[in-house]
């Protein structure tokens, strides 16, 4: 397990751009924490670790955002999911069978999926801004 304290996006960013070259194709990774802690500041810097150079946004509406990436990166949001099965009837065992990354914010809402890695963030209380980052390692 590895933990960070950021003050800012930007470093909440860093720590997503510096976790990115320790995943490797094929990773799955939980994304845990309340609304507006800095989930998608962490895949957008993630992304960048990975050679995107295009905007990264929330995939809230599109349930999924594709990134053309070494490798790719696929971002995921299942807050509106119902169900588990509603992922899978979009496609997500395709998307697993591409090798490329996968971040699943709301990871919550599908508790029978497998990760290989889980990243919580959490507020700090007394600093609006900042952030704790816990990453650790699954199975």
């Amino acid at each position: 397990m590895v933990e960070h304290y950021t003050k800012n996006e930007l470093e909440t960013e860093r720590v997503g751009e510096a976790f990115a070259k320790t995943l490797r194709p094929g990773a799955v990774v939980a994304m845990r924490g309340g609304m507006g802690v800095g989930k998608t500041a962490f895949v957008r810097g993630l992304a960048r670790g990975l050679g995107e150079t295009a905007r990264v946004t929330s995939p809230t509406y599109t349930i999924v955002n594709e990134y053309d990436t070494t490798p790719p990166l696929f971002h995921f949001d299942l807050y509106r999911l119902g169900s588990v099965d509603e992922l899978f009837e979009i496609g997500f065992d395709e998307y697993l069978s591409r090798g490329g990354i996968c971040m699943i914010e709301w990871s919550e809402n599908a508790p029978d999926l497998v990760f290989t890695h889980i990243v919580e963030i959490k507020r700090d209380e007394s600093d609006d801004n900042a952030r704790f980052i816990t990453i650790s390692e699954e199975g």
